[in-house]
């Protein structure tokens, strides 16, 4: 009896833990790329019929970011003609094919072991269609969190997508350390400019094997993601949409008890009056603040640090730069929990504006002592102090008010812009990191480090002026409320 009138919190976790392991995946895939990169970079260097320069290095590392824009600009489609579940199980078997095909692009086309330009081609394939999945899951998997989940209850709960985005992360490094074991990456020297030739006393494994491994190993939770989603049910936001009433109420009632299920219902009813909107029918703020919102979570600059983590610390003249990407990652998790336990208590714009101001913080700690003789830990602290800021307020509640600030009948359309952007932005800090890094006025000088850095840092305190601008605070509306907000602000 207590069930039918509180709901199942069991229940409730159960299906949540299924669609974040989107979220996982979604970290797993973008972050595998920081263990294989260099073992990546020397074996396409052997290649006979092109040559495999800097441009192109940054290219492969990045062009997954092709896949999730398109992924996450046709999740507004797909999520609205297949529904939330079938798209996440869409995203599964992506991640798998790509998992498989980035390990052994050569499969039925190619000589095993032989880098050739139509290898290369085939190889960033792999990996576009891993992206793809990625950018469905970065769109839908909080979309579909945010519409099973109470309001009181969904900031915290869309917040575990990013945990589980962080968690990913950390396996991947973990893992990418486990497989490089006692190998080590290849040494590479600069010939000319903007091409390596790979030095003879490096390790032939990681050359020919170790990066493989990396991205094989995907293929397990990318497998049990794609059965388990199966499992879960479709949200009933979208069951009201295609106006299946009784399943949606059903779901309600075994996630929130039966009396408030049909209130909730009554509420998803009378904002559905109309299955689709035009995007703008709320006016331009809106879909303009969502876009805002996924642009400075990106130019900010974090993910040039998360996907180049190892090469940053081996340029800072730290002897084991896995085991501190490794200690980056477990610290990135317990500020991600910090975000989880506080976005229902302190609301979401304080968690972005103070975030923004550590971010400027650390990243203008790394402009001023990179690269100076016995400032290396406190270039390693700042590079921490940045990342950490951004774990408790840009990674989760970026997600968080994607998920729930737009309106119910323009929710699938402007998410799948927001976070399109959000891709366009991250390819492009991605693709730029590494040249931009490496600028020199004069030789031998470090103004790529400090600009880079500086740049970044700048645009963290742009980004505190947007949150404290024209971000509203949605703590403790419901998803229907959102509806009200944006009319009275047209």
């Amino acid at each position: 009896m207590k069930a039918k009138e509180t709901g199942s919190k069991a229940y409730l976790i159960s299906i949540v833990m299924v669609a974040v392991l989107g979220g996982l995946l979604f970290g797993y895939d973008t972050a595998v790329i920081s263990g294989a990169e260099k073992g990546l970079q020397a074996f396409f260097i052997g290649a006979q019929d092109f040559t495999y320069t800097n441009g192109l290095h940054g290219f492969t590392s990045s062009s997954a970011l092709i896949g999730c824009i398109i992924g996450s600009a046709l999740s507004g489609l797909l999520a609205s003609r297949l529904g939330r579940k079938r798209s996440l199980i869409l995203a599964g078997i992506l991640f798998f094919i790509s998992a498989y095909g980035s390990m052994n692009p050569e499969f039925l086309l190619f000589p095993h072991g032989e880098p050739t330009y139509n290898l290369f081609i085939t190889f960033n394939i792999y990996r576009v269609i891993g992206g793809i999945g990625v950018g469905l899951a970065s769109a839908i998997c909080p979309m579909y969190i945010g519409e099973v989940a109470p309001s009181n209850i969904r900031g915290m709960l869309v917040s575990w997508n990013q945990f589980a985005i962080i968690f990913g992360q950390l396996v991947v490094y973990f893992v990418n350390f486990i497989i490089l074991g006692g190998h080590e990456n290849p040494i590479m020297n600069e010939i000319s400019q903007g091409v390596y030739a790979v030095s003879s006393d490096s390790d032939p494994w990681t050359i020919a094997t170790g990066w493989r491994y990396m991205f094989g190993s995907e293929m397990v939770p990318a497998a049990l993601f794609a059965l388990l989603i199966c499992l879960v049910p479709e949200t009933p936001r979208y069951l009201v949409m295609i106006g299946k009433d009784e399943r949606a109420l059903a779901i309600l009632a075994k996630i929130n008890g039966e009396s408030k299920a049909r209130q909730i219902l009554t509420d998803i009813k009378e904002t559905i009056t109309v299955r689709t909107e035009k995007l703008f029918t709320y006016g331009f703020l809106c879909i303009f603040v969502g876009i805002m919102l996924s642009v400075f979570q990106q130019a900010v600059g974090i993910n040039a640090v998360l996907y180049y983590a190892p090469r940053i610390f081996k340029d800072m003249g730290m002897d084991n730069e896995m085991v501190f990407t490794v200690f980056m990652g477990v610290v990135n998790i317990l500020f991600t929990l910090v975000a989880i336990f506080t976005v229902e208590k302190w609301g979401r714009k304080p968690l972005l504006i103070w975030g923004s101001i550590g971010m400027a913080i650390g990243a203008l700690g790394v402009a001023t002592t990179f690269g100076h003789e016995g400032m290396e830990m406190v270039t390693a602290v700042s590079i921490m102090v940045y990342s950490a800021s951004f774990m408790f307020s840009w990674g989760p509640i970026c997600w968080v008010l994607i998920a729930e600030i737009f309106p119910n009948t323009i929710r699938g359309a402007a998410v799948a812009i927001a976070v399109a952007f959000q891709w366009i932005f991250n390819f492009i800090v991605s693709s730029t990191f590494v040249p931009m890094f490496n600028m020199h006025l004069t030789p031998g000088d470090d103004f790529g480090h400090w600009f880079t850095y500086g740049l970044y840092g700048v645009v963290c305190i742009l980004a505190a002026l947007f949150v404290w601008k024209l971000v509203p605070e949605t703590k403790g509306k419901t998803l229907e409320d959102m509806t009200k907000l944006w009319k009275q602000k047209k």
